[in-house]
């Protein structure tokens, strides 16, 4: 039975005591959601939603290279929005970091409320090298 591995990167926000920033098991890496936190200050972006999922696509990058993965292997994405208002936005920003094809497999759900009263959350999972 293959090992499961938790993933730690400071270049990412720290993770809360109930869960790791990811995990690898048999050949895949599993990334919890991640916002538009700084990693350094620990406090969400300043500007608009599309800054806010800018910085969680960059935190999940920074996960995903220290799992030996990077955001070229991703395999499937669910993102989570306070409001389908801000679809286009989203996808404006997710297309910087996406660029491989195919594109992953995704979900995009309206939630009611995100952790620290942000307005989108995004989580991963990728093929390891």
């Amino acid at each position: 039975m293959a090992a499961i591995d938790g993933v730690f990167t400071d270049k990412a926000p720290k993770p809360l005591p109930q869960f790791s920033q990811a995990v690898k098991y048999n050949g895949l890496v599993y990334c919890s959601g991640n916002i538009g936190l700084d990693p350094i200050t620990q406090n969400p972006v300043e500007g608009t939603v599309k800054d806010r999922a800018r910085q969680a696509l960059k935190n999940l990058s920074a996960v995903l290279e220290a799992a030996g993965s990077s955001l070229n292997r991703v395999i499937k994405v669910n993102i989570f929005l306070t409001s389908m208002a801000d679809f286009a936005a989203v996808n404006e920003a997710y297309d910087e970091f996406i660029t491989t094809q195919p594109k992953p497999c995704r979900t995009c759900v309206a939630v009611h409320q995100l952790p620290l009263m942000t307005d989108v959350e995004i989580e991963c999972t990728a093929v390891v090298d």
